[in-house]
């Protein structure tokens, strides 16, 4: 096991001498996809995260690892053929996580079959021998019989095409693992506060402030790295103040149900909503996962809140396709993401035709800043960005070895129904601690199949700090059942205070701030 101890990683990161290859400033999927590729090529490697790894848009996800049927329709096969290879890339790399999902298209229309059956045969060619199966044209017996609670009125047949799925926040802390193990050193709540710059301006490093302690550290680098996401535009405004706005953030809210709404193991996508976006309801987790939705924004935040109208617009989407209708009172858990979609360059401000296609800009001062992109294309962004880092801070080049190395966890033929199998390689481990405590068998809620042992696991061994940190990424109760989530809070302050040495008044304070939070997935508020 890797050293995960914050107080030895803090201690270890200062020094006079110290200079890093690379500093990378944020913790979500870009770039964490940086620090397993900077330190697997063996350059000296520092992450910062302000909060916990994959906490803005990062865990928000709808969960799919694809190319982008979307971007299909769009003509940006460019962008679909290279993230159907990524896709490939990670059902090997992290088997555990990711899974080969099938998903129905159904056809309202008498010519939506043959239609759907030309595109998605496209996708698959596309995809070449990382393809994940075969589109079909399927009857409308077949459609039933696959999804049982389907709307069969005006119901022509269907469309089956292959997908990934996968838990987009579990996959974040395995390559924070990874990162570790490959040498980097990997940092949550350490936020940025200034760039330190030579006498000709050019950034030879970072001030950052441990936001447990307080204590700052002047950190010095050869390079450094915005993959801060929504953020990237707070960073810039550090390097040049004044800059014009590069980010323009957009929401995507998805609702959570039980899964008697939609109870088969095929997922669905409507290709075509009333705002012109795809809806997915996707089987996650033993619950079913419906959205996403497109609202443009003006501002930013790290816990984003899902507008009424977005939850309207999800309940009456899923109204039109299922027999049997949700209601809010159904809904367990709500929870919005932002994109960091470019800014419009003066007219067009419909965040759909904005590319998901990432970029990378050099600032004056030599600021690395990579934005865009997705969850499935994260291996790519981190290639192209070190790729960059090596230019700009002169190191020596070394190749990218991220498309053959297996993620911290790679474990194939998992048993999906224990819902341990997250863990791929290291579920024996965390059984074993059971013989420290066998009271740690027992679950934390009736309704949920986590164990106490996850929290300790969490805590020791994947950085957990809070409750929050447990119960919204390392499980993913809150994401599931927010009502649940909140029951488990005191349970889970509890454990991780014996293993931090925090007192009483450390735990009710977390499960005050955690049970305020969790109010903001549900509909209705709920304080037990």
């Amino acid at each position: 096991m890797v050293e995960t101890n914050r107080d030895d990683i803090v201690t270890s990161i200062v020094g006079p001498e110290k200079i890093w290859d690379v500093i990378i400033v944020g913790g979500g999927a870009t770039g964490l996809g940086a620090a397993v590729d900077a330190a697997s090529r063996g350059y000296k490697t520092i992450l910062l995260e302000q909060a916990d790894f994959a906490k803005g848009t990062s865990s928000r996800s709808t969960k799919l690892v694809h190319g982008g049927v979307r971007y299909l329709a769009q003509g940006d096969i460019g962008l679909v053929r290279e993230a159907l290879y990524e896709r490939g890339l990670l059902l090997k790399n992290a088997p555990h996580l990711v899974k080969n999902e099938s998903f129905i298209i159904p056809n309202y229309e008498w010519w939506g079959g043959a239609f759907y059956t030309i595109g998605l045969t496209i996708y698959d060619l596309l995809a070449g021998k990382l393809g994940f199966g075969r589109a079909k044209h399927i009857s409308k017996k077949d459609v039933i019989a696959k999804l049982s609670t389907i709307n069969q009125k005006g119901l022509y047949g269907g469309v089956v095409y292959h997908d990934g799925q996968f838990d987009d926040s579990r996959l974040a802390v395995n390559l924070a693992q990874t990162a570790l193990e490959q040498g980097a050193t990997v940092l949550n709540y350490f936020k940025v506060v200034s760039l330190l710059k030579s006498d000709q301006q050019k950034i030879t490093g970072v001030v950052v402030t441990d936001v447990e302690t307080g204590q700052s550290y002047e950190l010095k680098g050869k390079t450094v790295i915005n993959a801060t996401g929504v953020f990237v535009d707070n960073l810039l405004q550090m390097d040049k103040p004044g800059k014009r706005a590069m980010v323009r953030p957009s929401q995507g809210v998805h609702i959570v149900l039980d899964r008697s709404f939609m109870p088969g193991e095929d997922a669905l996508m409507i290709p075509k909503t009333e705002d012109g976006r795809v809806l997915f309801a996707v089987p996650w987790h033993d619950k079913l996962v419906v959205g996403t939705t497109d609202t443009p924004l003006n501002e930013h935040s790290l816990e984003p809140r899902a507008l009424e109208e977005e939850i309207e617009f999800i309940i009456r989407t899923a109204k039109k396709y299922l027999t049997k209708v949700p209601t809010r009172k159904d809904v367990l858990s709500v929870f919005a993401g932002l994109r960091p979609l470019a800014a419009p360059e003066g007219g067009s401000s419909k965040t759909k035709e904005i590319s998901r296609s990432h970029k990378l800009l050099v600032s004056e001062s030599g600021l690395i800043t990579i934005t865009g992109g997705k969850w499935t294309t994260y291996r790519r962004m981190g290639e192209d960005t070190i790729d960059k880092a090596i230019e700009i801070g002169k190191l020596i080049t070394k190749p990218s070895v991220t498309k053959d190395l297996p993620i911290h966890g790679s474990k194939t033929n998992v048993d999906r129904n224990d819902h341990l199998y997250v863990y791929g390689s290291d579920e024996e481990a965390i059984l074993a601690l059971l013989k420290e405590n066998s009271e740690w068998a027992r679950k934390l809620h009736p309704d949920m199949p986590y164990l106490k042992v996850e929290v300790v696991w969490a805590v020791r061994h994947e950085m957990a700090r809070s409750v929050e940190d447990v119960l919204a990424r390392r499980v993913r109760a809150l994401f599931l059942n927010a009502r649940a989530a909140i029951d488990m809070a005191p349970e889970v302050a509890s454990l991780i205070a014996k293993e931090l040495g925090k007192n009483k008044a450390w735990e009710v304070e977390q499960v005050q701030t955690f049970t305020d939070l969790a109010n903001g997935y549900l509909l209705e508020p709920y304080h037990p």
